[in-house]
């Protein structure tokens, strides 16, 4: 998922060199990093939620959770509106950003990122049992620029001319949608839950989104008429996986983070909390 500072955002590039210039004014004073303010969503089940009673949970914080305690670092999660996760950063709110961020170039011209934890397939979902082939168990990985992702989204294109797909605004999913459905009405969301919504109640015919967000909330009862559909598209296509996000400047908390995550990575932490939250292996 993930915001994108696409220039999707809207954002004007002055805007971008400016929160580039305060975030930099933070992190140009010296820290020693015992304590840091992560922001996420707390609305991208399962890999960040809100509890009833408040707390941020999922598979993101409880990773979030185990690496901080390998670096002996205090962490205070915040949740933060998806729109303004990376200004916020770079404007100095918070030190690091969770929230199924995926790496892509334009992200990394204005953040730094951690080395993956997590590489995810999309996939529609729809109510409709006849609007797209039967679901696929396997996943197409499809290559950054392949051509071949043409031949994948042809029969998809033919199935939804003319339909509504739902999309979350500036998730790395967006260019795609509206580059390959230009025939199709394209609705965006500010989050994808509201956009699975609008299908539960037939105001829009399919949404496109990661396979382990959509995949909770088709475990949910009220979700029950809505299911999978097409092939679940992963690979490179959407960037070298999720990871954490950090002002450019903060070389010495990625680094730290970095070792962290590989060393979660090759004692198998990371695969025993996908296992938990996804019900399968996400690793990268």
């Amino acid at each position: 998922m993930t915001e994108a500072l696409s220039f999707n955002r809207k954002l004007p590039i002055a805007a971008v060199a400016l929160s580039l210039l305060v975030g930099g004014s933070f992190a140009a004073q010296a820290k020693e990093w015992t304590s840091i303010k992560i922001a996420t969503e707390g609305n991208y089940e399962p890999w960040n939620l809100t509890l009833p009673g408040g707390k941020v949970w999922g598979f993101e914080p409880e990773l979030m959770a185990n690496l901080c305690k390998r670096i002996k670092i205090k962490c205070e999660l915040t949740t933060q509106n998806w729109d303004g996760m990376i200004a916020g950063l770079n404007a100095g709110k918070y030190d690091v950003i969770m929230d199924s961020i995926v790496i892509t170039p334009e992200r990394k011209k204005v953040i730094n990122f951690s080395i993956p934890y997590a590489a995810t397939p999309a996939s529609f979902i729809t109510k409709k049992t006849d609007l797209l082939s039967k679901a696929q168990d396997n996943v197409i990985k499809i290559p950054a620029g392949s051509s071949k992702i043409d031949a994948v989204v042809a029969p998809l294109q033919k199935a939804l001319e003319g339909k509504i797909i739902g999309i979350q605004s500036g998730s790395v999913y967006t260019d795609f949608i509206d580059k390959y459905f230009a025939k199709s009405t394209v609705r965006e969301y500010s989050s994808a839950a509201a956009a699975i919504l609008d299908l539960r109640s037939g105001r829009i015919d399919a949404v496109f989104d990661d396979v382990t967000f959509s995949n909770a909330f088709l475990s949910k009862p009220a979700n029950k008429s809505i299911h999978f559909a097409g092939p679940k598209i992963g690979g490179s296509i959407w960037g070298a996986g999720e990871a954490l996000g950090f002002r450019k400047s903060d070389t010495d908390l990625t680094a730290k983070f970095d070792a962290a995550i590989k060393a979660a990575l090759k004692d198998g932490t990371v695969k025993k909390l996908s296992l938990k939250w996804f019900h399968t292996d996400v690793t990268p």
